[in-house]
């Protein structure tokens, strides 16, 4: 075999391997990022499911505490936020908003006795309870699938592509400001 011949035959190998790596990371970034997609379209399922319980849970309150309007008016125009939201940053702002109106409601609750026995009130309760612990659940997955993004996105040399493709890093679904905070209980 003539010495060209050998040359062209190992450029037309390293571009093979070039092609190949290059289109496995591209795979890669689809996948993962398709992954993240649809963490997040489970985190609005969650939400969303939420956001269906509210009026049920503010219309059995109002019938015992109708005095509260204000606290209505907040939770009707927390919800409308989330439902307006379209940026997974917008809706998680308007999720900590829908949190602090839904724990100014179920603070109410407090001071009726004859609210707190009552059964679709508690039913709600329970069915809210599960909702919060499915989007914990949800939020988890979805930070878990960003971080993987995230890294994968940073590492040598899939980072050459992603930047090439205008691929960037994902925001994580933070807790709310004052999640961190213990509440206090007092007896």
């Amino acid at each position: 075999m003539k010495r060209s011949t050998q040359i062209l035959l190992a450029v037309v190998i390293v571009l093979i391997i070039l092609v190949g790596s290059v289109v496995g990371k591209y795979n890669q970034l689809v996948e993962l990022e398709t992954s993240v997609d649809g963490r997040w379209a489970q985190v609005e399922n969650q939400l969303q499911r939420r956001a269906d319980l509210v009026p049920n849970l503010v219309n059995t309150v109002k019938g015992y505490a109708s005095h509260e309007e204000g606290v209505f008016t907040e939770i009707a125009q927390a919800r409308a936020r989330l439902l307006a939201a379209r940026t997974p940053a917008d809706q998680m702002e308007a999720n900590a908003g829908l949190d602090s109106a839904l724990g100014r409601l179920l603070a109410i609750s407090e001071a009726y006795p004859d609210l707190k026995a009552d059964t679709s009130f508690v039913r709600l309760q329970d069915e809210l309870a599960g909702t919060e612990n499915r989007i914990a659940t949800e939020r988890m997955r979805f930070n878990e699938s960003v971080q993987n993004w995230n890294a994968t996105i940073r590492k040598f040399p899939t980072n050459i592509l992603a930047n090439v493709l205008g691929k960037q890093a994902k925001l994580f679904f933070e807790v709310a400001e004052g999640a961190r905070e213990v509440p206090q209980v007092q007896f």
